[in-house]
């Protein structure tokens, strides 16, 4: 069996989960995770405490266990389990105590307690506006928008602008490049008084064609010798109007949209 790694939190597990994918993404090996959120309870801790046991008992070998439990009792029930358990609250929260001399809240969830504070009601309009303004379907607004996506078909627009709508609130549109653009040699009309915001994505022609074919096989819009005809023209098209790109080919969501927010200087929302 592949190691396994346990992800406990008092609340949804996301940012345990964040912390454990970078950690265990270190290691040349395959884990089984196992998501145990809303542990909110006593009752609750006994059972991941038993669940992890089990699992050890099944494995031969002790079980990783990543938490962000913020109840004191809770947390001393799971370290009890037979299991590596790496808490992530305590490394960090009790030096942080020390240094701010400001006792933290230790309140369960604090960190998605967010559904009435204008920066969560900032994300869902950011949701709304990029799918609004999902692959050039409107227009209207445009203004509004903080980053404009540009590129061929496929090239990882769309969940890049949600990305940057769900994680950071950003009001992100995308645009396609298309083979009309080229032939007039210009950026879409709308597109023009907002050419400040303007990021563009490109795609390793081969990968281009392999996403394509998924989607169409066998046509000339996934064929390898039109991919690299409309790549070629839209990085030429970019470099002339002077606006930033990169590749997608190589690159996570995460790491595209963090280049985006450092080249557009978009801030980042304060906490």
């Amino acid at each position: 069996m592949p190691p396994t790694a346990f992800i406990v939190s008092d609340g949804t597990g996301i940012t345990a989960e964040t912390f454990a994918h970078s950690i265990l993404s270190q290691f040349d090996l395959k884990f089984r995770l196992v998501r145990v959120p809303f542990v909110d309870s006593l009752d609750k801790a006994y059972a991941t405490l038993n669940e992890v046991n089990h699992a050890a008992e099944l494995s031969g070998s002790r079980p990783i266990v990543f938490t962000t439990l913020v109840n004191s009792e809770s947390n001393e029930i799971v370290k009890r389990s037979n299991a590596l358990v790496l808490d992530m609250f305590q490394t960090f929260i009790e030096p942080l105590e020390h240094e701010l001399k400001v006792k933290s809240s230790h309140a369960m969830g604090r960190g998605h307690q967010a559904a009435d504070t204008e920066a969560y009601k900032n994300r869902i309009e950011a949701i709304n506006f990029s799918l609004t303004h999902d692959d050039g379907q409107s227009h209207l607004n445009l203004e509004d928008a903080e980053v404009i996506l540009v590129g061929v078909s496929r090239s990882g627009k769309t969940p890049t602008t949600l990305y940057l709508a769900m994680q950071y609130g950003i009001k992100a549109a995308n645009y396609p490049l298309i083979p009309e653009d080229f032939e007039r040699g210009k950026l879409p009309t709308p597109l023009l008084p907002h050419k400040s915001k303007i990021f563009g994505l490109s795609i390793d022609s081969s990968r281009l064609a392999e996403i394509r074919n998924e989607r169409r096989p066998g046509s000339k819009y996934a064929s390898l010798e039109n991919c690299r005809y409309e790549i070629n023209e839209a990085q030429a098209l970019m470099r002339r109007e002077n606006i930033k790109w990169l590749s997608s080919t190589h690159k996570s969501i995460e790491e595209i949209a963090a280049t985006i927010l450092q080249e557009i200087r978009l801030d980042k929302p304060s906490y």
